[in-house]
């Protein structure tokens, strides 16, 4: 089993940063991809970012490319999402999701972000 922990989440003025965090325990090792999605009132979830484990490559949402950073650092069983030039299509509760080799999902309990215009 996998336990997520995320952490980070706020309110923010427009064009401001943030970063959170999602801090994994339990059996890391079968963590192949670790990332971020999040979810609007009256929306689906979507994904944010996603970084593989071993080969670090990562995946953005096209609305999110060239603000968003996803990294991790392995020896920590961290992942950071750094937000920056936040918008209010922005807000939203931001979750952790690791996903093991065998296709598993364990999900945090969300971190809700608020970006005031």
């Amino acid at each position: 089993q996998v336990q997520i922990v995320e952490s980070g989440g706020g309110t923010v003025q427009a064009g401001g940063s943030l970063r959170l965090s999602c801090a994994a325990s339990g059996t890391t090792f079968s963590i192949a991809v670790i990332g971020w999605y999040r979810q609007a009132p009256g929306n689906q979830r979507e994904l944010v970012a996603t970084i593989s484990r071993r080969s670090a490559i990562t995946n953005y949402a096209d609305s999110v490319k060239g603000r968003f950073t996803i990294s991790l650092d392995n020896a920590k069983d961290t992942v950071y999402l750094q937000m920056n030039s936040l918008n209010a299509e922005d807000t939203a509760v931001y979750y952790c999701n690791a996903k093991t080799y065998s296709a598993n999902n364990f999900w945090g309990q969300g971190t809700q972000v608020t970006v005031s215009s």
